[in-house]
């Protein structure tokens, strides 16, 4: 049964929600996504794999993802997501420590490939925009912008860590270092992320005005919640109603691209600087410089969406996918300096708007009910993505001694990704949906 104690004004909990949802993230994620690069030669030449096996563990975590997120969806949805982010975080942190004590490849496939990977997979992904998605509506893209305008804050810091840490640990310090930092937000976890909407605790999604409700018992509540979404032409679907739609899918086309160009380039881009003669500290300076240009696009896209028509709320993602044709055709076509600044300028701008912008879209098109299992299945889908463009740059470079020919094949897929999200459309509501055989645009 709801909640129907009232809570003293003040600071709305969502944003309390929020702001460890960042900071933890950007710890977790920042560290898998960007601080792996830094030392991804080292752990390569100390365990003997060239750049493909090496690339096999960062893409395993990511293909866990796909059979760990519809569970996480679908219980997310059940239970709430307290206790899968801190059960998540444990598992994550656990293998950091682990990291410090292996000494052959099988045990790095297992412990970064498994233990972290699945840890991140299950802790601070679909469970926390889950969180977020049932804590706003009309400023859920303030929210999100937030968080991963976080992620995008620590990326920055933790490349800029990491690499004189370097200097004083090997990277089983560093990681033994970062896995007791994640365990220390453990108590944070438990406290932040509440299991219920905010309609259980007596509180409307936003932070919205209550006071006119002070007589109304729990369920009153939860009907008020259901008219508040409502307002802002919110539609709750079953995920059932959801993948019967061909926005769903259209959506999944370009979130694969997306991720085909993140997973792979994030995990290169230290050793790609580092080929074209730049020294490691010049080459952490430069990922530096794409992880802060992705924090604009982070915070200011999630602004932008909560104030762009619901009808137009696509186009957004054909900006964000048009800066990666931008970047990868003129590093190919020149291959300079300069070419590689708008290379990874473009790249922070464009991955740091398309993962906040899809997740935005999922929410005001499907709305709050099946968030987590449709954002679930969505990643499941893409974990093959994830696995195996990292090992194809890593495969590309041992065969070539360049990555050129895998910058084009990407070239190629984000201008068709680009075209693909023109097509997109709100979905019908459900009624109609079901009413109609086949997909629904």
């Amino acid at each position: 049964m709801p909640e129907t104690k009232r809570h003293r004004r003040g600071i709305y909990f969502g944003w309390w929600s929020v702001l460890f949802i960042g900071l933890v993230s950007g710890i977790g994620h920042g560290f898998n996504t960007y601080g792996i690069s830094v030392f991804f030669k080292d752990i390569s030449r100390e365990l003997s794999l060239g750049r493909a096996a090496t690339s096999w563990a960062p893409g395993i975590g990511r293909a866990e993802g796909g059979i760990t997120s519809p569970v996480v969806g679908w219980l997310s949805d059940k239970f709430g997501p307290r206790w899968i982010v801190v059960f998540g975080i444990c598992v994550a942190a656990s293998g950091l420590i682990l990291m410090n004590y292996i000494t052959q490849a099988w045990q790095y496939y297992v412990v970064w490939g498994g233990m972290i990977g699945i840890g991140l997979n299950i802790g601070l992904t679909v469970a926390c925009d889950k969180e977020i998605a049932d804590w706003f509506i009309r400023r859920r893209g303030l929210a999100m912008g937030i968080k991963f305008g976080f992620i995008g804050v620590l990326g920055v810091l933790i490349v800029q860590v990491v690499t004189p840490l370097l200097d004083i640990y090997d990277w089983r310090g560093v990681c033994f270092i970062w896995g007791l930092i994640l365990f220390a937000s453990v108590p944070f976890a438990f406290w932040l992320i509440r299991p219920k909407r905010p309609e259980y605790y007596g509180l409307l999604p936003d932070g919205a005005d209550t006071s006119q409700d002070s007589e109304e018992d729990g369920q009153d509540m939860l009907a008020r919640g259901v008219r508040y979404a409502s307002s802002f032409q919110e539609t709750e679907y079953t995920y059932k109603q959801a993948v019967r739609t061909g926005t769903y899918w259209l959506l999944i086309a370009a979130f694969s691209v997306q991720n085909i160009m993140s997973a792979a380039f994030n995990l290169h881009a230290h050793p790609f600087l580092t080929d074209n003669g730049l020294t490691e500290a010049a080459a952490s300076g430069l990922m530096g410089m794409m992880i802060f240009f992705s924090i604009p696009s982070r915070l200011f896209g999630g602004i932008i969406a909560d104030r762009v028509p619901k009808t137009r709320l696509q186009y957004l993602l054909t900006v964000a996918l048009f800066l990666q044709v931008i970047g990868l055709g003129s590093f190919l076509l020149f291959q300079n300096l300069p070419a590689i600044y708008v290379l990874l300028i473009c790249h922070g701008l464009s991955s740091g708007a398309v993962t906040p912008v899809v997740v935005l879209i999922i929410g005001r098109y499907f709305g709050r009910k099946a968030f987590g299992s449709i954002l679930g299945t969505m990643v499941a889908i893409l974990a093959p993505v994830g696995l195996l463009a990292p090992v194809y740059y890593g495969w590309i470079f041992d065969s070539t001694g360049s990555y050129n020919p895998a910058f084009l094949t990407v070239l190629i897929l984000a201008a068709a990704a680009t075209l693909t999200t023109l097509f997109i459309r709100v979905p019908r509501p459900p009624a109609d949906t079901e009413a109609r055989p086949g997909w629904s645009a």
